[in-house]
């Protein structure tokens, strides 16, 4: 039985090939259903989302054609629209795939946390639909204890690499405890919106939004937690704002100099942290110049955002070599699988010797026969049968010179070695 991870990423394909190979939520029990009632796979899950779309398999294939195919037949796809794009991983090199996916290290923002998720959440649909066994099972397991060292052991995840989250990073190195504080954020584009979802996790403890259409306002909002206002009301909240994050398209500035300064008399000189994304800009200038403002701008967010690239690609290197081992650590164990059915039959040869020498010796006690020679036959009895498999077997080695079985049967009886 082979491993094998199957499927599309933003590296391999287009996004409107992607769009073409999702799987819809509500129909992803009966895929995995589909998929797995063939007799070549026992095992599936399938983890879909906008930047790839993977299968992961147990099956009597290594080169996956029968789930390629599969692949195609369910999305309506000839090979030739589909094929080029389509990787195939195998075993030993399925298991650093996943694990590489999971810790962040094959996504298009390297680090990013939030595949891991999505893969617990991919393994926790395939577990309901009954298409997990004891193969994905150990994978998978082993794959979320991997992607947390990785995060705890390195530094893939902490270093700011897009502007939002350069923001919201440099929000906390200012205010320690954000959550007795207060973040305004003005636009309810993509930037806003990722910058408002890095706060609501770092526990800010309110967010304004501010919007010129107050319905979209609203809309962002109402995820986090938070109060949403016209742009007009900006000059009215603007002191209750510890935090400014400020991203939207107007071609004049949003907030000026006057408003910042009657916003910082009200709060009594405590600071302001402002972070203008804009381009244009859309807090003047001026406003830098304050006392009691520290004003950023996004070129000054870019310095943040290298350094933490650098500080990402380093750590990287770190992940790549805790995989490198935890791959081996899964081969090991999925190796060892070979040897189960070896041992059950030798415990049970052993077993059934056991029993018909005890059966033996019961009998001749109950015969009245003397307790210590029974004892002393039975010892006897056992050790020549447990012995005389392995001992012909050895004989045998040593006389047609094959000294790699007598060193194996060093190992395995753990003998002490002789010189020859």
């Amino acid at each position: 039985m082979s491993l094998l991870a199957v499927g599309i990423n933003h590296k391999t394909a287009p996004v409107e090939i992607r769009e073409r190979v999702s799987f819809a939520p509500e129909r992803l029990t009966d895929a995995l259903h589909e998929l797995t009632s063939s007799s070549e796979v026992s095992e599936a899950a399938i983890l879909s989302t906008c930047n790839r779309t993977e299968l992961v398999c147990s099956s009597n294939e290594d080169q996956g054609k029968t789930v390629i195919d599969w692949f195609e037949h369910y999305h309506k796809l000839s090979d030739d629209e589909v094929r080029p794009y389509i990787y195939v991983h195998p075993d030993q090199l399925a298991v650093k795939h996943v694990l590489r996916v999971a810790s962040g290290l094959d996504s298009l923002v390297l680090g990013e946390p939030q595949i891991l998720g999505q893969i617990k959440d991919a393994y926790s649909k395939a577990e309901q639909a009954g298409t997990i066994g004891k193969l994905l099972n150990k994978l998978f397991q082993h794959t979320f204890s991997v992607a947390k060292q990785v995060r705890t052991d390195t530094a893939i995840g902490s270093s700011p690499v897009s502007v939002a989250f350069a923001a919201v990073s440099l929000a906390k190195q200012i205010f320690s405890d954000l959550e007795e504080h207060t973040a305004l954020l003005i636009g309810a584009g993509e930037t806003i919106e990722l910058a408002a979802r890095h706060l609501h996790s770092s526990g800010i403890g309110r967010i304004i939004i501010a919007n010129r259409t107050l319905e979209k306002a609203h809309s962002v909002a109402a995820e986090f937690d938070g109060y949403a206002i016209p742009l007009g009301e900006i000059p009215a909240h603007l002191a209750e704002a510890d935090i400014v994050i400020s991203s939207t398209a107007s071609q004049l500035p949003i907030l000026g100099k006057g408003a910042v300064e009657s916003a910082v008399k009200q709060r009594k000189h405590r600071p302001i942290l402002m972070i203008d994304i804009a381009v244009p800009r859309d807090i003047e200038p001026e406003v830098g110049k304050m006392e009691d403002v520290y004003l950023y701008t996004v070129d000054d967010l870019q310095e943040i955002i290298q350094e933490g690239l650098k500080s990402r690609q380093e750590a990287a290197e770190q992940a790549e070599e805790i995989i490198d081992t935890q791959v081996a650590h899964f081969m090991g164990w999925l190796q060892s699988l070979n040897s189960v059915d070896a041992i059950r039959q030798f415990r049970d040869h052993a077993t059934g010797i056991r029993d018909a020498e005890v059966a033996k010796a019961m009998q001749l006690l109950s015969n009245g026969a003397d307790p210590e020679k029974v004892l002393q036959k039975l010892a006897h009895n056992m050790t020549n049968k447990f012995t005389h498999a392995p001992s012909t077997q050895m004989r045998q080695a040593g006389f047609e010179g094959r000294d790699e079985l007598l060193d194996a049967a060093r190992l395995l009886f753990q003998l002490k070695t002789t010189d020859r």
